[in-house]
């Protein structure tokens, strides 16, 4: 009976944290599903893999149809023996997006109450981290990894805390399943965020456990973190080991080129360029909107309303109410240094109130390892606006440089400042009456301080954004529309600050009553609670709501095909398809096999090979256009050996008009010599000049075996002929008199790409940059490639016995425990960690 009454409180907020989820995306309890702009993206570009999957129940590791063909390792591939993924399965069990904010609740609740909070106010605490608008933003658009390992961060913390305080066993299991599921969720930019918090918090508790000469303590604790570590990997390694090998081939690896696409000499060494890595870049002071939402305007498409500027200044130039009201629904006010931006990460002004209040009052030291990871996150979210740390970081810490969007690492102060709230929270309702007045009034005076200096210095402000010149030629037939803009941006920055005053002076003298006897312990903690999850919910809903969701089948299916696609499709030949308006987007690769795609890691060479190449020569491209055919009226060399049989260009009135390329070379031809160069400039660069159907480019220094014979007969009758296609497998048939080179319209791909003539294993290599290429010999054969990655099944069996060796963990794990009361649930007296 005794656990049953300690289990019970733990199982009602699971219970509300279920309900919450499903209160706030009530919509999919009528079966709409969100409609994430990310995810229809994905949706396009996974299409080929999953309709394959369906067919077949076979996984193919590889898709022709984006960016002329990759691995799907970053693109939801399934892999053999992967438990975690299914144990994870079964903590999201509620429907998306519910799935993700349920484990943001969950995992910050186990979290508190290693902090040995009680049930009420580490649930509250666990809605005030969920709720943190940013973490909601990116469910909106469809970041739906991001969010997967976000939602894991504070288990794994939960269990390097439970292990420094000497519950080697519980905290142990926890930190080896959290770290597996945080692996899981595949998004390393927020797991190598989370290590860099991790190190802060590491270097917090050896300092203290050396200073106290516990080194057997030490001992153990990296023992028990070095066997959860490798489990966490092991279960995870296929995954682990797939991203590794193609990280290289992707974007986020180095470049072999020495120049750039401008001609200028390439002088960077990290994997991408400093530009791209530090483009959202937060703004110093646009680092207050944490603590006022739309201090810089919010977002890019703001919702005004009737009582509004902007409202007002529209009805003013003669326009109908309703044509008023319609206008300002989507108006561009953010005004910060970023670029674009859906949403202010906005993390609550109660938050940032109670954190001070546990500077002021909670006397536990580990207080300033998570203030330490607050500020830091917060530093280095400055990307270029603060260079001295920044470029530190790119240049000499390991793996830095292969993240972009540097503004994202707030998520670690998102973690860490309702931590500190919920702790100064706790320590508030400890201490003494005397001690509590004065925290109390020191930790309000700080925080409306720093509103009313917001308020002095907005004259400081000039509250002019990036894009204000581009707006202003949107909206040229409207007189005043940037003063008017302006205007409204500074109304917002006052009315966010008097908002966040508000709810500040509210949560104070819901603590001031407290202390003065009017209301008790717990009605205090539920008026805060309820205080800081109304501010957040208010906040939320303005940028994801109802309207985010739309019907099943518009989710699952949300390309309908142009009349241009149509056209295309009655060709049931092999060819790729090139959409100048759309490569970066995954819409072409939904009805065809496209050049283009959505993926922060797509394929380095062929990325380059647009950038350098196709995409500077475009108004060359379109000059070759026969304008009465809509048909190609010469060569484009590189288009040709990519197989590009139709071009999609963007029309005024149709959306997109399909172009024919009659001198496409088609899916495999022979060449009759070989041009040798010595590095990857000199590849890239042959293709400007050659004709691809005749000539193979061929990088002598990689592949000097391939170039021994630099011509080969011509034999006008021979031909090679795709005979069988899936993605993870490719059939020819070859008839040639003479000994010939053949190059395939396929990505050259050395990591699990293996050929075949005859049934015979033969080598390939790579031509034309990013092209495969074979000797053949005379007279006629079969050549075969198939996809047969070796990390995938090397991968899968390190994963199989890491997971047994996991189980038998927990086995002996839980037995042990059970001896034990559990170390989550406070008993008696709490007494804070040091």
């Amino acid at each position: 009976m005794k656990n049953i009454n300690r289990i019970y409180p733990h199982l009602l907020a699971i219970i509300g944290f279920i309900a919450v989820s499903l209160i706030y995306f009530y919509p999919v309890l009528q079966g709409k599903k969100i409609y994430q702009s990310d995810i229809v993206q994905y949706t396009g570009m996974a299409k080929e893999q999953n309709d394959f999957r369906k067919l077949t129940g076979e996984e193919p590791y590889w898709t022709n149809s984006a960016f002329g063909g990759m691995p799907t390792y970053q693109m939801g591939a399934n892999y053999p023996h992967n438990y975690i993924k299914q144990l994870d399965s079964a903590i999201r069990f509620l429907p998306r997006p519910a799935d993700y904010m349920f484990v943001y609740f969950l995992g910050f609740y186990i979290l508190l109450c290693t902090l040995k909070m009680n049930p009420l106010k580490a649930f509250f605490g666990a809605l005030a981290f969920g709720l943190s608008t940013y973490l909601v933003i990116i469910l909106g658009v469809g970041h739906n990894a991001k969010a997967h390992a976000i939602a894991y961060m504070p288990m794994v913390v939960a269990g390097v805390l439970l292990v420094f305080r000497r519950e080697y066993i519980i905290g142990g299991l926890l930190t080896m399943l959290a770290a597996a599921l945080e692996i899981n969720a595949n998004h390393f930019q927020m797991t190598y965020y989370l290590l860099l918090l991790l190190l802060v918090i590491y270097i917090y508790y050896p300092v203290h456990v050396i200073k106290s000469k516990e080194y057997k303590h030490l001992g153990i604790s990296a023992a028990v973190f070095a066997v959860a570590g490798l489990l966490a990997l092991g279960a995870n390694a296929t995954n682990l080991m797939a991203t590794s090998e193609y990280a290289n081939a992707s974007i986020r690896g180095k470049s072999e080129l020495t120049t750039n696409p401008d001609g200028s000499k390439n002088t960077t060494d990290s994997s991408m360029e400093y530009d791209y890595i530090t483009e959202y870049s937060y703004g110093k002071a646009e680092s207050f909107n944490l603590i006022a939402p739309r201090l810089f305007g919010g977002g890019n498409g703001e919702d005004l309303g009737k009582d509004s500027h902007m409202y007002e200044y529209v009805l003013g130039l003669g326009a109908e109410p309703v044509q008023a009201e319609q206008f300002v629904q989507s108006m561009p006010t953010y005004w910060g240094e970023q670029p674009i931006v859906e949403a202010p990460a906005y993390i609550g002004a109660i938050i940032f109130f109670l954190a001070i209040l546990c500077l002021v009052i909670d006397n536990r030291k580990l207080k300033y390892a998570f203030l330490a990871g607050a500020v830091v996150s917060l530093l280095l979210s400055w990307g270029k606006n603060f260079p001295v740390l920044t470029d530190f970081f790119i240049y000499n810490i390991p793996f830095y440089d292969k993240f972009r969007a540097v503004s994202s690492i707030q998520v670690i102060l998102e973690l860490c400042m309702p931590v500190l709230a919920f702790m100064g929270l706790q320590a508030f309702f400890k201490t003494e009456k005397a001690q509590q007045w004065k925290a109390l009034w020191i930790s309000a005076a700080i925080a409306m301080g720093t509103i009313v200096f917001l308020f002095l210095i907005k004259g400081q402000f000039s509250f002019s954004g990036l894009n204000d010149a581009r707006y202003d030629e949107m909206f040229g037939k409207m007189p005043g529309f940037i003063d008017a803009l302006i205007q409204q941006r500074k109304d917002m920055y006052s009315a966010d600050l008097m908002r966040s005053g508000i709810f500040i002076l509210l949560a104070a003298a819901g603590l001031w009553l407290y202390i003065k006897g009017k209301i008790s312990n717990t009605i205090a903690v539920v008026v805060v609670g309820l205080l800081i999850v109304s501010d957040l919910f208010f906040i939320d809903r303005n940028y994801v709501n109802k309207e985010n969701f739309k019907s099943a089948s518009q989710v699952d299916a949300p390309f309908d095909p142009t009349p241009a696609d149509e056209y295309i499709l009655r060709d049931t030949t092999n060819y790729r398809v090139y959409s100048f308006q759309g490569r970066l987007q995954g819409r072409t690769s939904y009805f065809h096999k496209a050049v283009g795609g959505y993926s922060a890691v797509r394929p380095r060479r062929f990325e380059q090979l647009f950038n350098y190449i196709v995409e500077p020569g475009i108004s060359n491209i379109v000059g070759s256009i026969d304008q009465q055919s809509m048909a190609f009226s010469r060569r484009v060399p590189v288009l040709d050996m990519l197989n590009v049989k139709y071009v999609l260009l963007p029309a005024n009135e149709e959306g997109e008009v399909p172009v024919a390329n009659p001198f496409a070379n088609g899916p495999a031809w022979f060449v009759s010599s070989v041009k040798a160069v010595d590095n990857a400039d000199g590849e890239l660069q042959s293709l400007k000049q050659i004709n691809s159907r005749e000539v193979a480019v061929i990088n002598k220094t990689q592949f000097a075996d391939a170039v021994k014979k630099t011509t080969f007969a011509a034999d006008s009758t021979a031909t090679i002929k795709l005979v069988s296609e899936k993605p993870n497998y490719l059939k020819y048939s070859t008839n040639n008199t003479n000994e010939g080179l053949a190059v395939f319209s396929e990505m050259y791909y050395a990591d699990g790409w293996n050929a075949f003539i005859d049934g015979k294993p033969a080598p390939h290599f790579r031509a034309d940059y990013v092209l495969r290429a074979m000797n053949v010999p005379a007279g006629k054969h079969s050549i075969e490639f198939k996809f047969e990655p070796q990390v995938v099944q090397t991968g899968s069996r390190i994963a199989l016995f890491s997971f047994i060796g996991m189980l038998l963990l927990l086995a002996g794990g839980i037995y042990l425990e059970t001896r034990k009361h559990s170390p989550l649930a406070p008993k008696g007296e709490v007494k804070y960690p040091e």
